[in-house]
């Protein structure tokens, strides 16, 4: 886990169609191995092994070696500096359809 990940390094990260579906089977199994997800997949092993290393690199999975396999789990923290970036647009976005609210409902009055 990094927590000193920047926002761009997680969007880069999750950008790639490949790697986000990689990422989506790995939260949804709670872990799961590299044979796993390759099994799964039309994607190939090493493939899979380097859109791992990307999202691990990001923060966003951690690995569990045990014996020849690794496993992969979703980081809890991973995904902090993309949800505070758009809580940070969030407030912009309320604000204004609230302000949108209010104007559509002075013409409704009108």
């Amino acid at each position: 886990m990094q927590s000193s990940t920047d926002i761009g390094t997680v969007m880069r990260a999750l950008a790639d169609p490949t790697r986000r579906s990689i990422f989506e089977r790995i939260t949804d199994a709670g872990e799961i191995s590299v044979a796993e997800l390759t099994r799964e997949s039309s994607v190939t092993q090493g493939a899979i092994s380097q859109h791992l290393k990307t999202l691990r690199q990001a923060g966003l999975v951690a690995e569990r070696p045990e014996g020849r396999k690794v496993f992969y789990r979703a980081s809890p923290d991973g995904l902090e500096p993309l949800v505070d970036w758009m809580a940070h647009y969030g407030v912009f976005w309320r604000e204004s359809f609230l302000n949108l609210h209010a104007l559509l409902k002075d013409i409704d009055d009108a």
